[in-house]
């Protein structure tokens, strides 16, 4: 344990529970869903309303071995091809294999899929896949789909939920186990303020950290929390730097900034082609699976066209699908490009690539536990080894269903306890950020560690982020403090400044282009020297140390502080900190 606190009042009221679960997306409801029917007293926080998640964006759909012919092993191999040598096989092999079932338990819970003419779950293709695993609702409103049933589920569980609640830190025992959490509750329902929720199992499920940078298919509220969090408690993060930037993004302008309209790749699936302003295919000759090899091969090909012609954008060109065709399986994405003045049924759609996915997180086993005792990570806030160093697409709602539920199973199976929160022994509380660095932090990244990244642009990137970090604490030094004062603002671009921090020091450290990480200074793989792993952890004095595993594969997750026997010992702090 750090010790480490963002600086907050203390608690004012609390609620005792078995097992508290941070986020309302795919991960977080299956979890709390699985844990509240096995008779465990289940609260839910989420940061907004329970459906305002990342989840609720997902157009494609999700990843399943469901169709004729098509097998576990088959996405097994396509996942692995994807995720450019750095996936954890077991990982990938428990998510292939009871992926199709955890699927069919979601239409248990009352989630509709598309159906063919036959009556079976329609299937379509994306980047990456060989076969239409592709599972999808309302055309392109899958997440939607999926939110709306487990939401729907929940509240006929009566299940306790927190809804515009912030969570702020971990509670621990004073054994350093997992106590509860402590959040903020902005001011709607029944409380309001600082308080903690007191669980001796704590799932993370918040989503990812997309608000790092610039443009993003993120929400507001994607802000790392989670990681962070995890950070100063002590546990591991793991492969941060592997940022995945969708490449079909709609394109709102060079300024364009906060969340982007997302173009599925389920377009590209279904016959769309890239092309430059005169019309011309660039990915044909590129790759076997042309616009749909995997996602980074596509936005390191759109980028290289955007610097070749020295533009912007491309174009995504769909017009041959028709107006029919157009509304009934792309309605959500046909309306937002209208909403932005274009009609891809007679023009093709500018696009661009922006922040999308973590494919890194809080480091977990296959069970989702972390490094800190009885605290848990599922969804995109978790690193379990199955995306490596770029995602297959629509694998993620699938990763938070097979996870969530191993989770619950595991917290099912554990011992009782009878124990309280405490914070006693923590150090000062970490230093605020005031709210207007979050635009700055974000220009930063979006710079220094963007699509293409250098050594020279990370080490710009590292020096700007140390100096907003050095200068909180001068600020808090001084003879008259001026930090920022606590809210929710203040402790979001802190969050924000810690995440940043670690990517670009992951991203330094790994000089080679893997999957979604691209160094154009050094633009070749190297399997011999980083077909690894870097873990990060934060220590009390607040440094960041990174060591490198020695395979590909994640080895055991034990306590934090505890030998791991697939690290190489050797630790990389950062630059000399306050």
């Amino acid at each position: 344990m750090t010790g480490i606190r963002l600086t907050a009042p203390a608690p004012g009221w609390s609620i005792d529970a078995d097992v508290v679960v941070v986020g309302s997306g795919v991960a977080g409801l299956t979890t709390a869903l699985r844990c509240a029917a096995a008779g465990l007293a289940t609260v839910v926080v989420t940061k907004a309303r329970l459906d305002d998640g990342s989840t609720r964006w997902a157009q494609g759909g999700v990843a399943a071995a469901l169709g004729e012919g098509d097998t576990p092993q088959q996405h097994l191999d396509d996942t692995l091809v994807a995720g450019a040598g750095l996936c954890d096989e077991e990982a990938v092999r428990t998510l292939v294999t009871e992926g199709p079932d955890a699927v069919r338990r979601l239409i248990g819970t009352g989630a509709h899929f598309d159906t063919a003419d036959d009556g079976t779950i329609a299937l379509t293709r994306e980047g990456g896949h060989h076969r239409r695993r592709i599972a999808h609702a309302g055309g392109d409103a899958t997440g939607a789909e999926i939110s709306r049933a487990l939401v729907e589920a929940v509240r006929e569980a009566a299940l306790h939920t927190v809804e515009n609640a912030l969570v702020l830190d971990l509670l621990t025992d004073a054994e350093g186990r997992t106590a509860g959490i402590t959040l903020h509750v902005m001011g709607e329902g029944q409380h309001d303020g600082v308080g903690a929720v007191n669980a001796p199992a704590v799932i993370l499920a918040t989503g990812g950290m997309g608000q790092v940078f610039s443009a993003t298919t993120n929400p507001p509220v994607a802000t790392g929390d989670g990681v962070a969090l995890a950070l100063r408690a002590g546990a591991e993060v793991s492969d941060l730097e592997f940022v995945q930037f969708h490449p079909t993004v709609l394109f709102l302008g060079a300024g364009a900034e906060g969340q982007q309209p997302l173009v599925s790749e389920a377009v590209r699936g279904e016959g769309a082609h890239l092309v430059d302003a005169s019309g011309t295919r660039f990915m044909v000759g590129q790759h076997e699976l042309a616009e749909l090899a995997p996602r980074d091969i596509v936005a390191k090909a759109i980028t290289r066209q955007m610097q070749l012609h020295g533009t912007e954008h491309m174009y995504l060109d769909a017009r041959h699908f028709g107006a029919e065709m157009w509304e009934q399986r792309f309605p959500t994405i046909l309306a937002a490009c209208r909403a932005h003045g274009i009609d891809p049924v007679t023009e093709p759609i500018p696009i661009s690539p922006a922040a999308h996915h973590a494919s890194g997180g809080v480091r977990t086993d296959l069970r989702g536990r972390t490094t800190v005792p009885g605290l848990y990570a599922c969804g995109e806030v978790a690193c379990t080894g199955v995306h490596g160093a770029n995602r297959l697409a629509s694998n993620s709602l699938l990763e938070g269903l097979v996870f969530a539920e191993r989770i619950a199973a595991d917290i099912v199976e554990g011992a009782p306890w009878d124990g309280t929160g405490t914070d006693a022994g923590s150090p000062a509380p970490s230093p605020l950020l005031p709210p207007e660095s979050r635009s700055t932090i974000q220009r930063i990244m979006t710079r220094g560690a963007g699509v293409v990244r250098s050594a020279d642009s990370l080490a710009r990137a590292a020096d700007e982020l140390e100096d907003l970090h050095r200068s909180a604490f001068l600020k808090a030094g001084a003879a008259e403090p001026k930090d920022a004062v606590p809210g929710v603002e203040a402790w979001e671009v802190t969050n924000l400044l810690l995440v940043s921090r670690v990517l670009v020091a992951a991203a330094r450290r790994r000089e080679e282009t893997r999957g979604c990480h691209w160094r154009d200074d050094r633009p070749e793989r190297d399997d011999e020297n980083w077909r690894r792993h870097l873990v990060v952890r934060l220590t009390p004095d607040r440094r960041l140390v990174l060591r490198r595993t020695d395979t590909e594969a994640f080895g055991p997750v034990q306590p934090s502080g505890a030998p791991d026997c697939a690290a190489t010992g050797t630790t990389h702090p950062t630059p000399e900190e306050p």
